[in-house]
């Protein structure tokens, strides 16, 4: 079966542009099929400050009003992705900037009001797989930032994790599928107080223990809950680090696997 890498950015990436352009150069060099997700949640928030929006954050998570969703909209869908885009033309990679409602790509559902109201979020139900496919097949390299729909006409705000990983599960049909968090720590740490204590392998064994032990807490742990869930269905191995894990000579970085 065909290998197919499904990359994502983290926010630190995309605000600093060394940072973007280096990793975009890794990104473009990397072998075989591809696709780049992405967010832009500093970017968003900074231009909705800017147009006088106050963004609303619960316990990390961006409340998402109809003018949220707007700015949401122009930053992830337009300046971003679009920066990007231009940027791996640049580079000889012939990209295609996505939301999830272009040709039906990625649908999902408003997510439901328990504790909190979260507004126009999104919930990932289906993956298109095969029309994506269609684009990767035409050797365009999809850039999906992270804006999904819900069939009826309304955009939702969706994380940009959760669309990397159901990206990677609906892929799985067709491909051996690979996910990169690339983000600014080089994998995940034993001890948060140390950047030089990453853990090189994480298989459901040890994932249990960790969590156990508490190592494994606050914003890691809805990631290594997605990580698993995603190899749990048909994901083939998981990756989290720095840019430079897309080098084949860097090993310092975490490989979770079941």
């Amino acid at each position: 079966m065909e290998k197919l890498s499904i990359v994502k950015i983290g926010g630190n990436i995309i605000e600093d542009d060394a940072s973007l352009s280096a990793f975009l150069k890794l990104f473009a060099n990397l072998e075989g099929k591809k696709i780049l997700v992405h967010g832009g949640g500093k970017r968003a928030t900074a231009i909705a400050a800017k147009l006088g929006i106050e963004s609303k954050m619960v316990n990390g998570r961006r409340i998402t009003d109809a003018e949220t969703l707007e700015v949401i909209t122009m930053v992830y869908g337009g300046l971003v992705n679009k920066n990007i885009v231009a940027q791996l033309q640049s580079l000889n990679i012939d990209a295609i900037g996505l939301t999830g409602t272009d040709i039906n790509s990625i649908s999902s559902e408003k997510r439901p009001v328990k504790e909190v109201d979260f507004g126009f979020v999104g919930d990932v139900k289906k993956v298109a797989h095969k029309s994506i496919d269609k684009l990767i097949q035409a050797d365009f390299t999809p850039v999906f930032c992270a804006i999904t729909h819900d069939g009826n006409g309304q955009l939702l705000n969706t994380n940009a994790d959760t669309i990397t990983s159901q990206l990677a599960v609906g892929m799985s049909n067709l491909y051996e599928t690979s996910i990169y968090y690339c983000f600014e720590l080089d994998g995940v740490l034993k001890d948060i107080r140390d950047k030089n204590s990453v853990i090189k392998h994480i298989d459901s064994g040890l994932y249990k223990e960790l969590l156990a032990q508490g190592i494994i807490a606050d914003g890691m742990l809805p990631k290594l809950e997605n990580c698993f869930d995603a190899l749990n269905n048909g994901v083939k191995t998981i990756n989290m680090g720095n840019t430079n894990m897309l080098t084949q000579e860097n090993d310092n970085f975490t490989k979770i696997t079941l």
